[in-house]
């Protein structure tokens, strides 16, 4: 079984990462990102809240 890589770094370096990653992706595919983003926003948005008192 291979070492596990987990995401507990510093920010700096998660950005400079992420950066290089969308550095790679077409424009067809961050737009297509873009449009995933958009639509869990609006779907949060909408989300019904509830709270812990009922």
């Amino acid at each position: 079984m291979g070492k596990v890589k987990l995401n507990h770094e510093h920010p700096t370096v998660k950005e400079v990462r992420y950066v290089e990653e969308t550095r790679g992706l077409t424009y067809q595919q961050r737009f297509e990102k873009l449009m995933a983003i958009i639509e869990i926003s609006c779907l949060l948005k909408a989300a019904k809240k509830y709270s812990k008192s009922k």
